[in-house]
């Protein structure tokens, strides 16, 4: 009976490793492909731009294009889109103006933590499955007052608001978010951002010429004056296409 027992405790010891190393194994290989998708610059559906670093939000060609820099954790950006959403919906709806919208990051690099990069990560799996926009509004709605604040970095809290936005395919959504698949586009994106001397968002660009303080937001900028300055490029570019007919 006592070699029966001897047995059964090293069959059971025996398991009780192999499932360590099988489990231990997934964990560490789980983090190695995240790290390497941090990197990877995987684009999500629909994507525009030399680089593809777009979402955007209109037909293939149109004579005017606005490109909006956002950062889902900055109260800048969040205030810039509330004050701007009629604003941008009519000139959607002129058919002259589509919108680029750019995902960037320097929310994360001024107060740390990771909350831009994984809210825009998520978006851009949101992107993947038709509903960027549905998914941006839930993250505006439940952006903190304080930056410094970062709950974006729950997966779990991600999750709960693909669910408020509605019709977002969690089988695809949810392994997208907790894999980072779109990080290294995100990091891409930041990396252009920066590039161009921009240290805050939002920045806007009308056909590439930013309108916008860059130190400031959206500084100096009003619903009217961009209207504005859009309606003065759709003339340009009309203009430009007579003299050249």
């Amino acid at each position: 009976m006592k070699q029966t027992k001897s047995k059964r405790w090293r069959s059971y010891a025996g398991t009780v490793i192999v499932l360590g190393v099988v489990f231990g194994g997934s964990a560490v290989l789980g983090a190695h492909v995240r790290s390497e998708k941090q990197h990877e610059v995987k684009v999500p559906a629909g994507a525009s731009g030399e680089e593809k670093l777009a979402v955007p939000v209109r037909p293939a060609k149109l004579p005017v294009t606005l490109t909006v820099y956002e950062d889902l954790r900055s109260p800048e950006s969040k205030a810039f889109a509330a004050e701007y959403a009629d604003t941008l919906a009519k000139l959607v709806a002129t058919a002259q103006v589509g919108i680029d919208y750019r995902l960037v990051t320097p929310t994360d690099t001024a107060d740390g933590g990771s909350g831009s990069l994984a809210a825009a990560n998520a978006a851009a799996c949101a992107q993947d499955v038709g509903r960027f926009r549905e998914f941006v509004e839930q993250v505006w709605d439940a952006q903190p007052a304080d930056a410094q604040d970062d709950p974006f970095t729950s997966d779990v809290f991600l999750k709960s608001l693909s669910r408020k936005a509605g019709g977002v395919d969690e089988t695809h959504f949810v392994p997208c978010v907790q894999g980072g698949d779109h990080d290294g586009w995100v990091r891409r994106s930041q990396e252009e951002f920066a590039a161009a001397g921009f240290t805050s968002a939002p920045v806007v660009q009308v056909n590439g010429e930013t309108v916008t303080d860059p130190a400031g937001g959206a500084s100096g900028l009003t619903p009217a004056k961009l209207t504005q300055l859009v309606d003065k490029a759709v003339a340009e570019v009309v203009d430009g296409t007579t003299a050249n007919g």
